[in-house]
């Protein structure tokens, strides 16, 4: 099973297509650009209180066969919080001192 890799960042709406470096997810794939995560987040899922990870770049070539974006596309549905901004804040305020492998 591939990941979604998902179009755009959650907070602020960024698109990050398969190739972006900048693109972060979380255990369940939730999906930030590095800035919102660095300066909105502070390396706090909001949805999950996890950490972040770069997200991988799937090939755009087909380097092994049935193995690349082209036969593995990305999602084209678009995600965003269901949490306000204000909550946002508080959650990741509450767990940015601690770090993510003690969440």
């Amino acid at each position: 099973m591939a990941l979604q890799l998902r179009p755009n960042c959650e907070y602020c709406d960024k698109d990050l297509p398969p190739s972006a470096t900048d693109a972060r997810i979380c255990s369940y794939e939730c999906t930030f650009c590095a800035d919102c995560v660095e300066t909105k987040l502070n390396n706090v899922c909001p949805n999950c209180g996890g950490g972040f990870a770069p997200r991988p770049i799937r090939p755009s070539q087909e380097w092994r066969t049935g193995v690349c974006v082209t036969k593995h596309p990305p999602s084209d549905k678009r995600v965003h919080l269901k949490y306000s901004v204000e909550d946002v804040a508080a959650h990741c305020a509450r767990l940015k001192d601690i770090r993510p492998e003690e969440r």
